[in-house]
Parts: C-alpha cells; structure tokens; sequence
C-alpha cells in the first residue's frame, strides 16, 4: 500500500512540474531556459551529460600521460 501512496505523490511531483512548463514555457525566455535546466537536472539527464564529460576528461588525461610516457621513453633510448 505504501508504494501507491509514494507512486502518487511522484506522480503529483510530475504533473506540477508539467504544469509549470506549460504555464511558463514561452520560448526563447530565460524563464524557459531555467525550466529546460530545472527539468534536465529532475531527470537526471545533467548528471549523465557530466558523467560523460568526466569520462572523456579522463580519457584525454590518460592519453596525454601516455604520450608523455612514449616521449620519456623515446628519449632514453
């Protein structure tokens, strides 16, 4: 019974916040832009856009380091 009560009031969160873009989503606005940013973090599609981000920081960190390794060695040699 709990998982109605907790279902309902996710769905409640969902349909204010659908009627607030409604009411307040003319485009082109700040406004808008600050609903799409206020959406984008309630799904959590910022948190993945970061995620991937951070991979390819880290990927470009770790290429970076193994060429720097492959000069080292190079050099040595």
């Amino acid at each position: 019974m709990a998982w109605v009560v907790k279902m309902f009031k996710n769905l409640t969160l969902v349909l204010v916040l659908f009627a607030f873009l409604a009411v307040m989503g003319c485009e082109g606005t700040d406004t808008r832009e600050q609903v799409d940013d206020t959406v984008k973090e309630f799904t959590g599609k910022k948190n993945i856009d970061r995620m991937d981000q951070m991979k390819k920081d880290i990927h470009n960190a770790g290429q970076q380091q193994a060429d720097r390794f492959k000069e080292i060695d190079e050099s040595s040699n």
